[in-house]
């Protein structure tokens, strides 16, 4: 008789243990159960072989008699009795078995058998169609920095419908969310799947996001370093207006209270905005100031 490895078919190892053979099995009937592969003849066979695999792998006597006889374990007790034709891989006088893959339920309903394995997510019963969830949907939506800041709609087209979501404020970048029954349809009146959509949020030229706050460069004039005076910043939602004071240091750093990031989901709350100062030298000089940043920097202490 011809080998065959059931470990292979449900995709684990010799060790796997009673929950990892049971979760593959699950996984693989899923995928392979005939009545969600109409257009593939051999989904039929491969899930016949799953089910043959679960059977004898998940029962501890079953597997002890595979782990040690391979193809013969079903005759295991058969090994030493008079008669026994070793060769022939069965019983002397037994019959033929016919083909290997028969199943493990053999022609059992397919109904039964989901119903059997995910509960009540399934109509049971011969004769009744079995009801199936919908598979899930994912989706990427490409984002700039300025979309995200306030809430808005937008119109997707997934799987030939077109979808019109709202995206909250705040969203962040790498972040899922689940909209409910928008996946595809179910089977026999099986509920829909959901619709998984993953935000990619691009970087701003100019401004740098850090949760929910955010960080701008300034540049101010050096008179308005050293004298004071006022600075001009631009934000996602208008201008606003910070001090300079006399003496500000290239580096400075100002925080804007509230005037960050939105706060996901969370109605008018908001990160803050930290401002970096750099102060911007002065180029192309007249003689005459050139002569006034020398006498100054007579007046200072060693000249600096």
């Amino acid at each position: 008789m011809e080998y065959i490895d059931y470990y292979k078919i449900l995709e684990v190892n010799r060790e796997a243990t009673a929950a990892e053979i049971k979760k593959a099995y699950r996984r693989l009937a899923r995928k392979y159960h005939p009545d969600l592969n109409p257009n593939d003849k051999s989904a039929k066979s491969r899930f016949q072989q799953i089910n043959e695999a679960h059977e004898v792998l998940s029962d501890p006597e079953k597997r002890k008699k595979y782990d040690q006889y391979g193809p013969e374990w079903k005759h295991a007790e058969e090994y030493g009795k008079p008669g026994y034709q070793q060769s022939t891989g069965r019983p002397h006088g037994a019959a033929d078995e016919g083909q290997w893959y028969t199943g493990a339920s053999g022609d059992q309903d397919f109904s039964d058998f989901f119903t059997s394995m995910f509960g009540s997510g399934f109509s049971g019963g011969r004769g009744r169609k079995m009801k199936f969830r919908g598979n899930d949907y994912r989706a990427e939506l490409h984002l700039d920095l300025k979309e995200v800041y306030t809430t808005h709609q937008r119109t997707l087209n997934v799987d030939g419908k077109n979808i019109r979501i709202t995206i909250p404020a705040g969203v962040d970048n790498g972040q899922t969310i689940k909209i409910p029954g928008y996946g595809s349809p179910g089977i026999n009146g099986g509920p829909n799947g959901d619709l998984f959509i993953t935000f990619f949020v691009e970087n701003h030229p100019k401004v740098k996001r850090e949760g929910n706050d955010l960080f701008v460069t300034a540049w101010i004039g050096l008179y308005t370093a050293v004298l004071g005076g006022e600075a001009v910043i631009e934000t996602f939602d208008g201008h606003v207006k910070i001090k300079i004071k006399p003496g500000t240091q290239s580096g400075a750093r100002i925080k804007l209270k509230g005037k960050g990031f939105p706060v996901y989901k969370k109605e008018q709350e908001f990160g803050d905005m930290i401002v970096t100062l750099m102060v911007r030298v002065p180029e192309n000089l007249t003689a005459r100031e050139k002569e006034l940043f020398k006498e100054l920097s007579k007046m200072q202490p060693h000249g600096t």
